[in-house]
């Protein structure tokens, strides 16, 4: 069982993406024609049929926003695959982090309080998947000033989930 809680997106904040993104385009769905597709609304993969959109978002800047903290420069925005509409979240039975997969590489980035990076490091995701990301955010909170995790592809940069210390979250 893993130790700490994969976020997804917020549902109120997935509400105004399915409008406006967070560079203020209109969201555009289309069907997924292939499985797949990392969607951050339910932490599953898209599946061939499904509604989806593909829509830039600042994970950065909306914790802020609940915050108040001011991550200057570091407030970045990148496309994530949302379903274009409400859909369920991710399942209740879900197990382990998602999108893991051994061999896959990935960047664990610390952010402290006010949103600025405070350290990270890269994780080849081991054939244990759960324990090498139990260890990653294990030695990421470890540090005191560490207010939440952003875990990311390397590949493309794409954030893939939230973590906050003790779960604490949405």
């Amino acid at each position: 069982m893993t130790t700490y809680t994969a976020l997804p997106i917020g549902s109120s904040t997935l509400e105004e993406l399915r409008t406006a993104d967070d560079a203020g385009r209109p969201c555009v769905p289309y069907t997924a024609t292939e499985s797949g597709d990392p969607l951050r609304c339910c932490l599953r993969g898209a599946e061939a049929g499904e509604r989806i959109a593909l829509v830039s978002y600042a994970p950065l800047r909306r914790w802020a926003a609940e915050t108040w903290a001011r991550p200057g420069a570091y407030d970045e925005q990148g496309p994530v695959f949302i379903h274009a509409e409400e859909c369920e979240g991710p399942a209740a039975d879900r197990i382990g982090y998602p999108f893991s997969r051994a061999g896959a590489l990935r960047t664990v980035r610390r952010y402290d309080a006010e949103g600025r990076i405070v350290g990270g490091r890269l994780l080849e995701i081991p054939a244990d998947e759960e324990r090498g990301f139990d260890a990653a955010l294990a030695e990421a909170f470890a540090d005191p000033e560490v207010a939440l995790v952003h875990v990311r592809a390397v590949e493309y940069g794409c954030f893939h989930f939230e973590v906050r210390p003790n779960g604490a979250g949405r």
